[in-house]
C-alpha cells in the first residue's frame, strides 16, 4: 500500500477522508493532527481522544503536535505587525494556520516515507489553495490528494457517506456547520449560514456572548507592546498563547469580536463567513493605537498599503512567497519603535481605545498643546502656508486664468 500523511482535524470531512483514502486509494492513512489552540477538547486527553478517532476508523498510526507557540510567534506575530485583516474584516486564523499544517505535513510525510500528503478540502474553497501551493512550494515531488474535490461529495454527501459506514462525526443534517478554529479565531460555514439575509442563529457562537447578554459595567485591559509584538496583560508578562488564550475569554465575554463577512474567495466566488475572534479584534485595535502615536504619516500610509497585500498573500495561501517574506522584512522594520502600552475599554461589543503611551511617542505634548508652554513656532506658519499652497495658487493662475492680487488689492 501507499502511504498517505492526512491533515486529521477529527471533524466530518477529514473523518470521512481516512475512510476513502484506506478504501477507494488503497493507501496507508497516517493521521496527522496539529494542535494550534482552542480546539472543540483544549486538553491533551482531547487531543489523544481525536488520535484515537482516527485510529478506529481505519487510520495506521496518528500523530498530534503541539505547534501553538510555533503558529504564534511564527504565523500570528508577524500578521499582527504588518496589520492583515483580509478585506478589512478577517484577521485570517484559518489562513495562518494552514501553512504551517502544511509544513508539517511534508515534514511527517518524510519521517514516515510518505509518497503522499491528504487533506479533506472541497474543489471550491480556500484551503485547497493553501494546503496544495503550500506543499508543492516545499515539497514539490509529494502528491496531494483531496478526495472531497474528487469526488465533489457536497456536506450532505458527507454525511451520509459517514451515516453508511458507520463513521463517528459531530455534525449532524440539523447543525451542519463546518467549523474551523485556532487561537487566533474561529469560523463557521455552511447550512443556513449561506444565505446572506439571515441572522446568524446563537447556536453559531462559542467564543462570544450576545452584546445584549453582555455585562454592564466596562472591562478595560491594558497591553504592552515590544516591537509590535503583545508581552504583557494588565502588567502580568505572558508569552503568546497564554496572552491571546486569556484576551479571548475576556474580550468574548463582553461580545468583542464577532465578525460577518461576505468575502471574495481566492477561486473567485463570493462566500458568507461568519467569525469569532475577540483576541484578534483587541490586539489589532491597540496595535494600531501605538502605531498611531510612534510612526511618521508617510510610514503609516506606507504601511496601511502594504498591510492590503500582505494579508491577500496570506488568504491565497502564500506564505511562502519571497513577496511575502520582502514585505515582512519591511514589516519588521517598521516595528522598531512600536513599543509601549494600549489602554482599552471593553462594552457590550465595543473595543475603545481610552489611552496610549510610548517612550517613543511622536506625539508631542509641547508641540499640540494649546495651552501654556506651548513650543510650536506660530509665526512661521505663515510662510509654511504660503509655500505649501504656492503650487494650488500657480495652477489656478496659469491654467484657470485666476489672477494674482494686485498690491493696492492686498492693502
Amino acid at each position: 500500500m501507499n502511504r498517505v500523511v492526512l491533515a486529521y482535524s477529527g471533524g466530518l470531512d477529514t473523518s470521512v477522508v481516512i475512510h476513502m483514502l484506506t478504501h477507494r486509494y488503497d493507501a496507508d492513512v497516517i493521521a496527522l493532527t496539529v494542535d494550534l489552540g482552542a480546539n472543540e477538547n483544549k486538553n491533551d486527553a482531547g487531543m489523544a481522544e481525536i488520535a484515537a478517532r482516527a485510529r478506529r476508523i481505519g487510520a495506521v498510526d496518528a500523530v498530534v503536535l503541539d505547534t501553538r507557540r510555533e503558529f504564534v510567534d511564527d504565523f500570528v506575530w508577524p500578521a499582527l505587525q504588518a496589520g492583515a485583516i483580509y478585506e478589512g474584516e478577517y484577521p485570517l486564523a484559518t489562513a495562518l494556520g494552514r501553512p504551517l499544517i502544511a509544513r508539517h505535513l511534508a515534514a511527517v510525510a518524510r519521517r514516515f516515507g510518505a509518497s503522499a500528503v491528504a487533506h479533506g478540502c472541497t474543489g471550491k474553497g480556500n484551503d485547497q489553495v493553501r494546503f496544495d501551493v503550500t506543499v508543492g512550494t516545499l515539497a514539490p515531488d509529494l502528491r496531494v490528494i483531496a478526495p472531497i474535490r474528487e469526488w465533489s461529495l457536497s456536506r450532505e454527501s458527507a454525511l451520509d457517506y459517514a451515516a453508511e459506514h458507520g463513521i463517528p462525526v459531530t455534525a449532524t443534517k440539523r447543525s451542519p456547520y463546518s467549523v474551523d478554529q485556532n487561537l487566533w479565531g474561529r469560523s463557521i460555514e455552511a447550512g443556513i449560514l449561506e444565505d446572506p439575509w439571515v441572522e446568524p442563529p446563537a447556536d453559531v457562537y462559542q467564543w462570544t456572548v450576545d452584546s445584549s447578554d453582555a455585562p454592564r459595567e466596562p472591562r478595560s485591559v491594558e497591553i504592552a507592546f515590544e516591537r509590535g509584538v503583545p508581552v504583557a496583560l494588565d502588567g502580568e508578562r505572558l508569552d503568546g498563547v497564554a496572552l491571546i488564550g486569556r484576551l479571548n475569554e475576556l474580550a468574548g465575554a463582553h461580545g468583542i469580536g464577532r465578525i460577518d463577512h461576505l468575502e471574495n474567495r481566492v477561486v473567485g466566488i463570493k462566500s458568507r463567513e461568519i467569525y469569532e475572534a475577540p483576541a484578534a479584534t483587541v490586539l489589532h485595535r491597540a496595535h494600531q493605537a501605538l502605531e498611531d502615536m510612534t510612526l511618521t504619516r508617510d510610514s503609516a500610509r506606507f504601511k496601511a498599503r502594504v498591510a492590503i497585500d500582505y494579508a491577500d498573500l496570506v488568504y491565497s495561501g502564500l506564505w511562502f512567497s519571497q513577496h511575502r517574506e520582502d514585505l515582512a522584512a519591511y514589516v519588521a522594520s517598521t516595528q522598531r519603535y512600536v513599543t509601549g502600552e494600549v489602554r482599552l475599554k471593553l462594552s457590550k461589543g465595543n473595543c475603545m481605545v481610552v489611552g496610549r503611551r510610548s517612550a517613543f511617542s511622536l506625539y508631542q505634548h509641547a508641540l499640540a498643546t494649546y495651552d501654556r508652554g506651548d513650543k510650536f513656532d506660530s509665526k512661521a506658519a505663515e510662510g509654511f502656508i504660503s509655500l505649501f499652497g504656492l503650487p494650488q495658487r500657480t495652477q489656478a493662475r496659469v491654467q484657470r486664468g485666476v489672477a494674482e492680487p494686485t498690491a493696492e488689492a492686498a492693502r
